[in-house]
C-alpha cells in the first residue's frame, strides 16, 4: 500500500470517528450483556435494536448473522418496503430480549438488517441529514403561508433519501392535501406526515429542565404516564402552573416519581379536613409535613398564627373526641406568626 492510499484511509477513519462522537446519545443504554451469549442455541434469529434520529428506536432481525457491535452503522429494511434505511446499532445480545419482554411486540413484524453500511451509503445518508434543518425551516414557512393550525417539530429523511417524515403537533384535524403538494413540489421526495404528542415533541427536540439537567423524556424516560394536579397536592406543592409545567406545556413527569412514597406516608395522617375543638376555639389544619410527621393548625378566628403539632397527639385528641387544651399547650415547637402586608397607592 502506497503512502497516498494509507493517508486516504486515515482521513476516512478520522471522519468516521468524529461522526461517532457527534452522534446523538438520547435514550442511551449501557449494553452490559453484550458479551454474554444466549444459552438457547436453538434460537433462529438474533434481534438487534437500531437507533435512528433522536429518540426513534426499532427492533430488527439479524437474519444473515452479521457480527455487530454497539455503534455500527447498518443498512436495514424500511417500513414502507421501498429502498433502504440507515441506523446505528444500539443494543445487541441478551439485553435486547429483556427489552422485548417489557414491551408487547410481535416478533413476526420485525424488519431485516441487510448489511453493514458502505461508505457510499453513509455519505448519501449524511448528505440528506445535513439538509434536514434547512428543510425544517422551509416547511415551517409553507405551513405559515397556508395558515394551518399545526407545528412542524422535526424532519427525518430515510437513509436513501426516498422519503421524508415530517413530525407535527396539532390540536385539531388538519387537511394535508395542499400541504403535501407543496412539500412534494419543493422537496422532490415522498412525504409522510406523522402526528406526535407534546411530550413526544419535547423528547425529540430535547432541552434543559428547571432542575438543571437534561429532560427525562429525551434521556431515559420511554413511557409517559398521565400526571394530574393531585400529584402536586399530595406532595404539598403549591398549584403554580408555571412552575409545575415543563417545556411541553404539560405537567412535569417528575411529579409522579415520589408520589407513591408520599401516598404511603399520608396513610398514617389524620384527615386533612378534620378539626380540633379546643378550649380557645375550633382549630383547622393548614399544612402537613410528611417527613417530620407533623401538622400545622390554626384557630379559625386567627388563621395567621400556625402551631406545629405531632401527628400522634392529633390522633389521640381525635380518638378521645373531647375538648382539647389550647394549641399553645399542644405545640412544643416555636409558633410561626404570618404577617400581613399593606400596600399603598404611590401614584397619588
Amino acid at each position: 500500500m502506497n503512502k497516498s492510499c494509507y493517508d486516504c484511509l486515515n482521513k476516512c477513519a478520522k471522519k468516521e470517528n468524529i461522526f461517532q462522537k457527534k452522534r446523538c446519545y438520547k435514550l442511551n443504554t449501557l449494553d452490559w450483556l453484550s458479551n454474554i451469549q444466549s444459552p438457547f442455541e436453538y434460537q433462529k434469529y438474533d434481534i438487534v435494536e437500531i437507533q435512528f434520529k433522536n429518540d426513534r428506536k426499532e427492533f430488527f432481525l439479524n437474519q444473515e448473522k452479521i457480527f455487530l457491535n454497539q455503534g455500527d452503522i447498518v443498512t436495514v429494511e424500511p417500513k414502507s418496503g421501498i429502498g433502504y434505511d440507515i441506523g446505528i446499532v444500539h443494543l445487541t445480545g441478551e439485553l435486547v430480549n429483556l427489552q422485548i419482554r417489557n414491551q408487547t411486540i410481535n416478533s413476526n413484524t420485525f424488519k431485516k438488517i441487510y448489511r453493514k453500511s458502505t461508505y457510499k451509503e453513509i455519505n448519501i445518508w449524511k448528505s440528506f441529514k445535513r439538509k434536514e434543518f434547512t428543510i425544517l425551516l422551509k416547511a415551517k414557512e409553507i405551513v405559515k403561508d397556508l395558515n394551518l393550525s399545526m407545528k412542524i417539530s422535526d424532519v427525518e429523511y430515510q437513509g436513501d433519501g426516498e422519503k421524508a417524515i415530517f413530525y407535527y403537533t396539532a390540536e385539531n384535524r388538519i387537511d394535508f392535501r395542499k400541504l403535501i403538494k407543496e412539500f412534494a413540489f419543493h422537496f422532490h421526495t415522498r412525504i409522510e406526515m406523522r402526528q406526535i404528542g407534546y411530550r413526544q415533541e419535547a423528547a425529540k427536540i430535547g432541552g434543559i429542565g428547571s432542575c438543571g439537567r437534561e429532560l427525562c423524556c429525551s434521556t431515559w424516560l420511554k413511557n409517559f404516564k398521565s400526571v394530574t394536579t393531585n400529584s402536586a397536592r399530595y406532595q404539598q406543592l403549591s398549584i403554580n402552573i408555571q412552575k409545575l409545567t415543563g417545556q411541553c406545556s404539560k405537567l412535569k413527569c417528575c411529579l409522579n416519581y415520589e408520589l407513591d412514597a408520599y401516598l404511603d406516608a399520608i396513610k398514617d395522617f389524620p384527615d386533612f379536613n378534620s378539626k380540633i375543638y379546643t378550649e380557645k376555639g375550633i382549630a383547622q389544619s393548614m399544612k402537613i409535613d410528611v417527613f417530620k410527621q407533623e401538622m400545622w393548625f390554626s384557630y379559625i378566628k386567627n388563621p395567621n398564627t400556625w402551631f406545629r403539632i405531632k401527628v400522634k397527639k392529633i390522633k389521640e385528641i381525635l380518638e378521645k373526641n373531647k375538648i382539647a387544651p389550647p394549641l399553645e399547650e399542644l405545640s412544643t415547637i416555636n409558633i410561626i406568626q404570618k404577617t400581613e402586608f399593606t400596600f399603598k397607592d404611590l401614584s397619588m
